[in-house]
């Protein structure tokens, strides 16, 4: 590799680390004779499969040179940093190096803005369209698009990536204008919009012809910056809501705000990521996409931010303790998810298994699930009817956020004389 690509490389692979909207395909594209690469079913990104397997991609910028001047961005245009960009041939050179050297098993190209929206977006395009065409290139890509960008160029990316994402950024146009002023919401969901067209049309070509040409397969994700701006979490959730309600998206990223600015007085003065309520806010968009709750069930206007101490799983059980106990061998899967302590793989599990007989709670226990939370809010055959209700949610809360009673025989011992064996 030459030296000139290899000091790009470190400079863009730096700039490109605070976008953490790539994720897992979605989609299944097999080897095929003449071409290198594929994507597996079980997707691409930087994670571990449920097989405990790690995937990778090249996770890289075309150029980290931006005429935007955004607050909360390192590559922003006033910031003294070293800058770099790739030439066409160059990236799509270094993708196909790393693939057949078994570093990498996708790519995930994102990049500043240079010129305009279009010179950007059709220098991005003509990446992946290389590596698809005249490489062969069948594994994983997902594609930024530039907000702004023209709608055909939006059009051509489709065609040859996995996955497309715009960036929202900042949950309301008001704070994302004070932050960003060359940005605004509309030319965020414009593009969204072109995603979202060019996936159902493509979906409805398909079924009528099965050679029709796919459109971004994966669909399209997006991603919020969280604690740069006062935005209420059941604003960003009502946001994610939003979002969730187009066909083609996919994903809601949350990437808690890293203070790499702080010089700049719009931004708060935060010593670290605010990283516990990034993840919160990860746990409650799974409670809506996969448990049915909604919005106004995680947050209200009394309680408009999560409980940072606890998930909000379990908080919404403290504050309807009138919803339990429930009894897993009578009750419906819809109220077996709404359990602290039992997932959607548990709560399928269990509606299946009490077929051949009635649980208890050693049953429950072989099925992974954690009865340290679980049993404040079940009953069972022989699992003692001391829940929620006969105590208080206080009690249950104190209990579950004891550190030094959370585990070990100093929790058994506490809660023996209450919940007997």
């Amino acid at each position: 590799m030459k030296e000139e690509v290899l000091e790009k490389l470190k400079t863009l692979a730096e700039s490109a680390k605070y976008d953490v909207s790539c994720s897992s395909s979605g989609t299944t594209r097999k080897n095929t004779p003449g071409s290198i690469g594929n994507t597996a079913g079980w997707g691409i990104c930087h994670s571990f499969t449920e097989d405990g397997r790690c995937v990778s991609l090249l996770k890289i910028m075309l150029t980290n040179y931006c005429i935007y001047d955004c607050a909360y961005c390192i590559n922003r245009r006033s910031n003294d940093i070293r800058r770099a960009t790739f030439a066409v041939d160059e990236l799509v050179e270094l993708t196909i190096e790393f693939y057949r050297r078994n570093y990498i098993e996708g790519l995930f190209l994102s990049s500043g803005v240079i010129n305009n929206p279009d010179y950007t977006m059709e220098r991005m395009v003509r990446v992946i369209k290389e590596l698809r065409t005249v490489h062969r290139f069948n594994g994983y890509i997902h594609m930024k698009s530039i907000p702004g960008a023209s709608e055909q160029l939006v059009r051509e990316a489709g065609l040859y990536a996995d996955r497309l994402s715009v960036n929202i950024e900042i949950p309301t146009d008001q704070n994302l204008r004070m932050l960003a002023p060359d940005k605004n919401h509309e030319s965020v969901f414009a593009p969204m919009l072109y995603i979202q067209q060019g996936v159902l049309e493509s979906a409805e070509n398909r079924q009528k012809h099965r050679s029709a040409p796919r459109f971004a397969p994966a669909g399209q994700s997006t991603q919020m910056i969280i604690g740069a701006t006062d935005d209420s979490d059941k604003l960003i959730l009502n946001t994610s809501a939003a979002m969730y309600q187009r066909p083609s998206m996919k994903r809601v990223y949350y990437s808690g705000y890293i203070p790499v600015n702080t010089y700049d007085n719009r931004l708060p003065a935060l010593k670290q990521p605010p990283l516990v309520r990034e993840n919160r806010l990860y746990q409650a968009d799974w409670l809506m996409r996969f448990y049915g709750f909604k919005v106004d069930e995680i947050v209200d206007d009394k309680s408009p931010n999560l409980d940072l101490e606890i998930d909000p799983k379990l908080a919404w059980a403290l504050r309807h303790p009138e919803h339990f106990p429930v009894d897993i061998n009578k009750a419906d899967y819809a109220q077996i998810l709404r359990i602290p302590g039992i997932g959607v793989k548990s709560a399928k599990l269990i509606v299946v298994t009490r077929r051949y007989g009635r649980l208890n709670s050693e049953s429950l226990k072989k099925m992974g699930i954690s009865m340290k939370k679980a049993q404040y809010f079940i009953t069972c055959n022989e699992l003692a009817a001391f829940n929620v209700n006969d105590t208080s949610p206080e009690y249950v809360r104190r209990i579950l956020t004891d550190k030094k009673t959370a585990k070990g025989k100093d929790n058994h011992q506490q809660m023996s004389f209450i919940f007997p064996d």
